[in-house]
């Protein structure tokens, strides 16, 4: 199996809801390292998984909708938990409609899975894998 990974990073802002979260249930702000691994079996015509310049380009526009924002404003996260792991998926699947609508190029459309890793620090992370 192939792999090219492409990193971003997002800034936000949220609370959570729950006894689980302790302080975390007040409004906080978290910093994460965002990495995209793209995922197939044989390389493209090209020799390549993916064109590393869209998909990093693609990363940071999703990135870019999110970063700088309380995400407890956000009417589509409005009553989630917006988790590590939670938005990790957000990602991922974001990622995997722009695949299926040929935004990564046509060569795109060979890969076969996505994960998406937020580092919430150098001893923390999540991260979300899906089939394409």
């Amino acid at each position: 199996m192939f792999s090219v990974t492409v990193r971003e990073h997002l800034m936000i802002a949220h609370s959570f809801r729950g006894e689980v979260f302790g302080p975390a249930q007040r409004l906080h702000g978290a910093t994460f390292l965002v990495d995209a691994t793209f995922r197939r079996p044989e390389l493209d015509e090209d020799n390549i998984v993916v064109d590393i310049g869209l998909a990093t380009t693609e990363l940071g526009k999703i990135v870019g909708e999110y970063n700088y924002r309380n995400l407890d404003d956000e009417p589509q996260f409005n009553g989630i938990n917006t988790s590590t792991e939670f938005l990790a998926k957000v990602i991922a699947d974001r990622l995997a409609d722009l695949v299926h609508a040929g935004a990564l190029g046509e060569g795109a459309r060979g890969l076969t899975g996505i994960g998406v890793t937020l580092h919430e620090s150098h001893i923390a992370w999540a991260s979300y894998e899906r089939a394409l």
